[in-house]
């Protein structure tokens, strides 16, 4: 799975973006887990889910701000 683009996240809503969020921590505890157990074949893959993670996580972020500098 390639990584996530940036313009597809910010075309997500606030609820895919949560939604998301939980699926990507989801892949990443998975992932860890494969890593410990000696089973991991695509370690770059947990770079791949870590910085996905990082973009959704800023998005929201982004949101959250300047729904807040609206109000």
């Amino acid at each position: 799975m390639a990584a996530t683009k940036i313009g597809d996240v910010r075309a997500k809503s606030a609820d895919e973006l949560n939604t998301m969020l939980l699926d990507l921590r989801k892949e990443q505890f998975n992932l860890r887990f494969q890593r410990a157990t000696g089973q991991l074949e695509a370690l770059s893959r947990i770079k791949q889910v870590r910085r996905d993670i990082a973009r959704v996580k800023t998005i929201i972020g982004e949101r959250t701000r300047t729904a807040a500098t609206k109000a």
